[in-house]
């Protein structure tokens, strides 16, 4: 403990809670990386097509369309219920693919079907997180405390991706979903001890609101709040226009224009996530002297100028390392997003309110559903650069648009 209170970014660690989701929360994204990479070379080789890769990927964000609904049952339940219900589903799915893989019935309409239940539900544990920490956390620890929670998801990119592409070559997949699912059962234990204190600052006639009622609260408090409404659509239009190109693309650019192996893609995609963990790293020790409204913008446009870049690499190594410095601006650019929004927003609407926010995920699988036909048809370097064109240019109309909110030095979002 002497340690910890010595090292400024280890200070989120003296809460008790934060000791127990950390590990669990490095474990949930570690499985989830490792079956991201199993099932998208297997859907990749066994279809031969991008629509399928792609189609496949948006499968996965189902859930983002209710997730305000995770939101609201963490108010009324307990996040701590929550969370532990729907890592315990991972664990159930993850056991059906590994049946199949291992009785070898494993085909394209089971994968499909099961991915889509998961997509239902894991969206939502990005929020649950965000949540638990929002909670745990004082607020002088709160950017020190998103960063470090960053890195789990940026750690497990790269062990999750390198481990899942590793024995999937070595094993095979029904031997890597026995470790997948045994990285579940730890992560579900480790769940086991994150104790939550629930938020009480609902009257009684907020309390017995409907959730019908409570979601219409919700969309009506970011509607009407200008800095929660401008970092909603900012968070829409980074995971359009910016999250499919280096994230279930990855796969097409390993396999047909790099001529890579399960491995190759397993470097790209920790490239990427080493870039990522270096920036939660920084954030984590230095977040405390940014101005989040500012770094988020600036950061938005250089991730989304640098994935034009990388759309028109064609030397493996080349892109690695692009990956990476994309990887590290990306961290400034979500991670001050998430503290805003868990900074500005009432505490009392705060779980419908980031419910609310993985709704903006959703571009996700519609950018990545639209990119599969533009891929096919234009190639991946004019794809590229009309999403990094788009995005770039709407990123700065939002910007000029709600430039008090964003801009301003003395505005709330830019406090350090």
């Amino acid at each position: 403990m002497s340690l910890i209170a010595r090292v400024p970014a280890l200070a989120p660690f003296q809460i008790r809670s934060f000791r127990f989701q950390w590990p669990s929360d490095l474990l949930a994204s570690w499985a989830f990386e490792m079956e991201s990479v199993i099932l998208g070379w297997f859907v990749l080789v066994v279809t031969d097509s991008v629509l399928a890769l792609a189609a496949f990927g948006s499968l996965q964000f189902l859930g983002t369309l209710i997730s305000p609904l995770f939101g609201m049952a963490g108010d009324r339940i307990g996040n701590r219920a929550v969370l532990l219900l729907m890592r315990a589903s991972y664990l159930v799915l993850a056991s059906a693919l590994m049946i199949l893989f291992l009785a070898d019935l494993a085909a394209p309409v089971p994968i499909f079907a099961l991915a889509a239940v998961m997509g239902l539900i894991r969206p939502s544990d990005i929020t649950l997180r965000n949540l638990i920490v929002g909670e745990t956390m004082p607020s002088d620890y709160l950017m020190r405390a998103m960063g470090v929670s960053r890195t789990t998801a940026d750690t497990a990119r790269v062990v999750g991706a390198l481990s899942g592409a590793t024995l999937v070559a070595a094993l095979g997949s029904g031997q890597a979903y026995i470790a997948v699912c045994s990285v579940y059962a730890l992560c579900l234990a480790l769940t086991f001890g994150v104790g939550i204190r629930r938020l009480r600052v609902l009257g009684e006639d907020q309390a017995t609101q409907s959730p019908l009622g409570a979601l219409r609260e919700g969309f009506a408090y970011v509607w009407s709040t200008p800095v929660v409404r401008a970092v909603m659509l900012l968070a829409f239009l980074v995971n359009f226009a910016a999250y499919p190109l280096v994230g279930s693309l990855l796969a097409y650019v390993a396999k047909d224009i790099y001529g890579l192996d399960q491995t190759g893609l397993g470097w790209l995609i920790a490239s990427f996530a080493a870039g990522a963990l270096v920036g939660s790293i920084v954030l984590s020790m230095y977040g405390a002297y940014i101005r989040p409204a500012r770094t988020m913008i600036v950061c938005g446009v250089l991730w989304l100028s640098l994935n034009l870049v990388f759309s028109w690499i064609k030397v493996p190594a080349i892109g690695e390392a692009v990956l990476f410095v994309v990887g590290f601006v990306q961290s400034f650019c979500m991670v001050p997003m998430a503290v805003i929004l868990l900074r500005i927003t009432n505490p009392a609407l705060r779980g419908c309110v980031m419910g609310v926010r993985m709704l903006a995920v959703y571009g996700l699988p519609m950018g990545l559903l639209l990119s599969g036909p533009l891929v096919e048809q234009l190639g991946f370097e004019a794809t590229g650069t009309l999403y990094s064109a788009l995005g770039v240019v709407l990123m700065l109309a939002i910007a000029y648009r709600w430039r008090t909110e964003l801009w301003d030095r003395t505005a709330p979002a830019n406090q350090r």
